[in-house]
Formats: C-alpha cells, sequence, structure tokens
C-alpha cells in the first residue's frame, strides 16, 4: 500500500503544481498536462513488457527495483533545468508505474489468507484516494511554501523510505507460473474482457480529462486563492478514501451496481461544477460526491478484469495497461479542451462521457 502510495502520489503530483510548472517554464497549462500525460503511456506498454520480461524474478526484488527507480525520477524532476528533462523523469515514472501495479495490484492472495484477500485487496488500493487526501495536497502545500522542486525532492525521499520497508517488511515472494503473452491474447477473447476494457476507458477519460485542469478550474471559475486549493483537494481525498472502502465493501456481491453508482455520481457532479461550482460551498459539496465517485473507480475496475482470468497477475496486467494508458489519453483530451476552451466546457465534456458508462455498464454479464 505505500509503494502504491507514493507511486499515486507521485504520478499526480503534478496536478497541484500544474500552474507553478507551468509558470516556471513559461508554458501553457495544457502543455504543463503532458506530465500527468507522459507516465500513463509509458505504464502501459511497460505493465506487459516488464511483466513478461521478469516474469521468473522474485517479486519482492522487482518491486524494490520499481521503487528505486521512482526515486530516481523524483531527484531528477526536482532538478531538472529543462521542461523535457522533467518529462523524461514522466518517462521514469511511467516505467516504475507500469510494473510495479501489475505486480503489486493483484498481490493480497500471496500476502494473506484466503478469507481476508478481499479486505487486503481494499486496504491495497486505498494508496490511491489516499494519494488523493494526503500525497497531492501536502505536495500542493510544499510546494506553495518552498516551490515546486521541493516537492518532487520530498517524494523522492518518501520512495527511498519505502524501499527499505519492502525490503525488510515483505518476506521473499518467488515467480509463480511465468505470464506469457499467450494469455493476456486469449484474455482480450473473452467478451467481459472487452467490456471492462470499455468501462475503464470511459469512466478514467472522464476524471482525469477534468481532474487534471481542477486547479485552474477552482482558480478561475471559484476564484479560490492559492492556499484554500490545499483543502479543496484534502475534502476531495477524504471523499475518495470513503469511497474506496465502499466500494470495495459492496463491488464483490454488486458489480454492476457499484460502477454504475460510482459513473452516476461522477457525471452529476462534473455537469454541476460548473453551475454551482462558481461559490466555496457548492465546489466543496461537488468535489466530495466527485471523490467519493472516483474512490470506487479502481477498486471496481480490477474487480471486473479479475473476474475475467484465473491468472491475479495476468488480470493486473490488463488493469494496469488500460487504467494508465487512458489517464495518460485523459490529461491530453483535457489539456486540448482547456487550450481551446474553457474549464467550464472541459467539465461538462467529462460529465458526458461518465454517462455514456451506464449503457455499456448495463450490456455486460454479471458473473
Amino acid at each position: 500500500m505505500l509503494g502504491i502510495f507514493a507511486i499515486v502520489t507521485t504520478e499526480i503530483l503534478p496536478i497541484g503544481l500544474l500552474t507553478s510548472i507551468g509558470a516556471t517554464f513559461t508554458i501553457s497549462d495544457g502543455l504543463a498536462g503532458l506530465t500527468m500525460t507522459m507516465p500513463g503511456f509509458l505504464a502501459a506498454a511497460s505493465a506487459p513488457v516488464v511483466t513478461v520480461a521478469t516474469g521468473r524474478v522474485d517479486r519482492r526484488l522487482m518491486l524494490g527495483a520499481f521503487i528505486l527507480l521512482l526515486a530516481l525520477a523524483n531527484f531528477l524532476a526536482a532538478v531538472a533545468p529543462s521542461y523535457w528533462l522533467v518529462l523524461v523523469s514522466r518517462v521514469l515514472v511511467g516505467i516504475t508505474i507500469g510494473g510495479f501495479w501489475s505486480i503489486g495490484a493483484g498481490l493480497a492472495g500471496r500476502l494473506v489468507r484466503p478469507e481476508l484477500v478481499g479486505r487486503a485487496t481494499a486496504v491495497i488500493f486505498a494508496a490511491v484516494p489516499l494519494g488523493s487526501v494526503l500525497g497531492v495536497p501536502l505536495g500542493t502545500f510544499i510546494g506553495e511554501i518552498a516551490g515546486w522542486r521541493t516537492a518532487f525532492v520530498a517524494m523522492g525521499i518518501l520512495s527511498l523510505g519505502v524501499f527499505v520497508l519492502l525490503i525488510v517488511a515483505i518476506p521473499p515472494l518467488p515467480a509463480e507460473k511465468p505470464i506469457r503473452l499467450q494469455v493476456l491474447t486469449n484474455m482480450l477473447r473473452n467478451v467481459n474482457t472487452r467490456y471492462a476494457l470499455v468501462l475503464t476507458f470511459l469512466i478514467v477519460l472522464a476524471h482525469f480529462g477534468a481532474y487534471t485542469y481542477v486547479t485552474p478550474f477552482l482558480e478561475q471559475v471559484t476564484h479560490v486563492s492559492a492556499g484554500l486549493i490545499t483543502i479543496y483537494l484534502l475534502a476531495y481525498g477524504a471523499a475518495g478514501v470513503a469511497g474506496n472502502f465502499l466500494g470495495g465493501a459492496t463491488v464483490v456481491r454488486h458489480p454492476r451496481a457499484t460502477f454504475a453508482a460510482a459513473a452516476t455520481l461522477m457525471a452529476v457532479a462534473t455537469f454541476l461544477l460548473p453551475v454551482l461550482g462558481t461559490n466555496d460551498l457548492g465546489a466543496v459539496v461537488l468535489l466530495v460526491l466527485w471523490g467519493l465517485a472516483y474512490g470506487a473507480v479502481p477498486v471496481c475496475s480490477q474487480t471486473w478484469f479479475a473476474k475475467t482470468s484465473p491468472s491475479s497477475e495476468a488480470s493486473s496486467v490488463l488493469f494496469t495497461a488500460s487504467f494508465q494508458a487512458t489517464i495518460s489519453l485523459g490529461a491530453l483530451a483535457g489539456g486540448l479542451v482547456l487550450d481551446r476552451t474553457s474549464p467550464a466546457t472541459l467539465l461538462t465534456c467529462a460529465a458526458l462521457t461518465a454517462a455514456l458508462v451506464l449503457p455499456f455498464l448495463y450490456r455486460t454479464r454479471e458473473s
């Protein structure tokens, strides 16, 4: 959980620092959004490649190696004299995400007794909203006080600490049956796997297309001061933690209803933000609803993929690749829309995209 927390926080840290990074290198918010685009594309490509290539290596050693790479990426971003070096650091983050997530997301079954796997999986995925509730607001606060580079230094130090804990606390995890590319291609022939890909694509596209640029929205539409943005992101993240555990508690028994509730809440929140988010109270309430909705998304998506394959690592590879590729597409598409229209239009587009989840969701077969 701590490893994924460090990764998620590093991945989405630019959300709270976007305008500062853009100002440093004299680039637009949309172009600065490439810091969110790069990791996802690399993660999507590296997830199957790295997992297959290292299939016979002890999984604990691989987790440690990826966390060290994450530390290197953070320190590189902190000292980068030009924007292209920041993007290089984000490439390293992407490789880390693809490898670590593919191994770690389905690891609960090897660490706890069978009856505790569901609870352990929810704990692991709690790292996703915790990255929002703790990581991003704290990183934003550090950025405001000491500059955005200092925030990346802090993440590098945290990553080194997580590396030590991984090596000391996690038992050896010898590789099980190595995953072959044929296993992944066979999964893609399963109709429910293809539906899982579509559902993940739509919901993650909607979320990251809008949330990547939530700071410009709060600044330009709600007129929130820089100091209060941290509090707003904190409220969003706290709701995300609640959404994660609520989703984890219901998704096994009611996967379709849980996914539908998350998509509906997200669509409503993002649709109403341009209307009611012009004042502080409306913005906070809708951000909380949005956080509650998105908190359930990763565990819902992973559960749909897990139902399509007996191999937990194979399903984690497809989950990671699809999720991360869509994060990049969402950040890229959101940046293009934002640079050509407005934050309000971007949120409306996100709402319509989230709503598209519902007709596809009810065409699937629950199993």
